[in-house]
């Protein structure tokens, strides 16, 4: 099972495990509501699947590395306390409430959910002196003296042993009370999340040429090496940065992250190279309609590696421009939709001002009750934000009669409108240009496939060509039979 499956069965999970009868109870009980134990290599993207998975079924995350804790911060601290049995006082002993099991009340007062995920990694790799601990919590959902709280579901993570020497395994009573699925590092699958959290492209543009790269964990004399998902998203991440701050990205930079000194030193010298591509063949000129002549002498005598390099590079410019115009569309959709709310309060009587600024504070106060409860990103909070400054400065004027009133409303939504059709224009110009250039540079080879797939398969661009007729995307859209002469190309580069 890839990363993606089991995102999708956890979900499902979630929804079966959360659903409650006519009386208000959850149709499957408590005590057979199995704990998920995922069991995959490390850095594969375990943790970012559950915060997804958090923020699209809207409920609450807890989550530990359980290898931080020691048997007094999972379990609570003994303390005695008198009990009465036949008349008799006896000395019992308790347990103050666990850490782990505390944290997921103050996340109930803190956000409001009152249902959501425990998520425990690195269960496999505790202590001698937590192991029954960790037993016992996934058979009876308990630490200590406290039970897990109703509509929480638990999700534990592990390494396999062949990553961790350290890693301790299940025995037959445990793995019978739980759900157990194993996980492999998927390049396809990693490549679609890549592409939705935009990662570099440099680096997705060596991952295509060098899919064996991807993932490797290796053991020799000289130790371990290693590459992995996480290695390649947290170097993106710096990269991004560093080139905001005209820093350079050296090898001995990628070796922070990419643990394997073979791999870091080619991953170096092709972004040396991809730097170079971008410059040398002048990527906005084309994207602008204007190639130097010099250019398609270089690109027809130019090698495979570095031929797909310049149609990712392509890539990498068109896609700032879907981005921008799924940017401003995004405004106008729900200024849309604000709008038509505004101008059917005005039908039903309600003053001008006043309801203007009470849909407003609408609408603001379910963001705000979103952002306590922590279920939206700090990026949609920021968009929100912007929508909301816009719709302020469009607040009609005291005295207005309706029909003003609205029109007023309306001018801002007019002018984000044009910036709107204009984002689109460009978007599509940027286009045409690209095909002009693929068509001339390589007629119809593997590269305009290569090409005509990565368009399919981004979001952004998928989402502006669903919505924008581009006649020569459809001719070899329907023309090419894209996933199997991908596969067949990207074999032969593996070779």
């Amino acid at each position: 099972m890839n990363i993606k499956q089991a995102k999708e069965e956890i979900k499902h999970t979630v929804a079966a495990y959360l659903s409650k009868d006519a009386q208000g109870e959850y149709r499957i009980p408590v005590v057979r509501q199995r704990p998920i134990l995922l069991m995959g290599p490390p850095g594969i993207g375990k943790t970012q699947i559950m915060e997804q998975i958090a923020m699209e079924c809207k409920i609450g995350l807890v989550a530990y590395t359980i290898t931080h804790h020691t048997r007094q911060s999972a379990v609570g601290l003994p303390m005695i306390k008198e009990e009465s049995f036949d008349g008799k006082i006896y000395p019992v002993t308790e347990y103050t409430m666990s850490e782990i099991i505390a944290s997921i009340y103050r996340k109930m007062k803190k956000t409001g959910q009152r249902e959501g995920i425990l998520f425990i990694d690195e269960i496999n790799c505790v202590s001698e002196t937590l192991a029954p601990t960790m037993l016992q919590f996934l058979q009876c959902k308990t630490f200590g003296n406290q039970a897990i709280p109703e509509g929480w579901l638990i999700v534990a993570a592990g390494n396999p042993p062949e990553y961790n020497k350290s890693v301790r395994d299940f025995d037959m009573v445990t793995l019978d009370r739980v759900r157990y699925l194993n996980i492999e590092a998927d390049y396809k699958v990693w490549k679609e999340y890549a592409r939705a959290k935009h990662l570099h492209n440099a680096i997705l543009s060596y991952l295509e040429l060098r899919q064996r790269n991807f993932y490797r964990v290796e053991a020799d004399v000289d130790g371990i090496r290693f590459v992995t998902a996480r290695g390649w998203e947290d170097l993106s991440s710096l990269m991004q940065v560093y080139e905001e701050m005209d820093l350079p990205v050296d090898e001995s930079v990628i070796r922070e992250f990419i643990h394997h000194e073979d791999v870091a030193e080619d991953v170096a010298a092709y972004f040396e190279l991809y730097r170079k591509y971008r410059d040398d063949y002048g990527i906005a000129d084309i994207l602008a309609g204007k190639v130097r002549p010099e250019t398609f002498a270089r690109i027809y005598a130019a090698a495979f590696d570095e031929r797909l390099s310049v149609v990712n590079l392509l890539l990498d410019g068109l896609s700032a421009f879907f981005g921008n115009v799924q940017e401003n569309k995004q405004i106008a959709d729900n200024w849309y939709g604000f709008l038509k709310e505004y101008q059917r309060r005005l039908k039903e009587g309600e003053a001008p001002v006043d309801s203007y600024r009470a849909l407003l504070e609408e609408r603001m106060a379910v963001v705000e009750a979103e952002k306590q409860a922590e279920v939206c990103t700090k990026a949609q909070v920021a968009g929100w934000e912007r929508i909301f400054a816009f719709w302020k400065e469009n607040t009609p004027d005291s005295g207005l009669d309706v029909k003003e009133s609205f029109a007023q409303a309306k001018a801002g939504f007019d002018r984000q409108r044009e910036t709107l059709e204009d984002a689109e224009k460009k978007a599509m110009n940027a286009l045409e240009h690209a095909f002009d250039f693929m068509e001339q540079a390589f007629e119809n080879g593997e590269e305009m496939v290569v090409f005509v797939t990565e368009l399919t398969l981004s979001p952004e661009a998928a989402m502006f060509l669903a919505e924008h007729t581009c006649e020569r995307y459809m001719t070899y859209n329907e023309q090419l039979l894209i996933g199997k002469r991908k596969r067949e190309l990207l074999s032969e580069l593996n070779r």
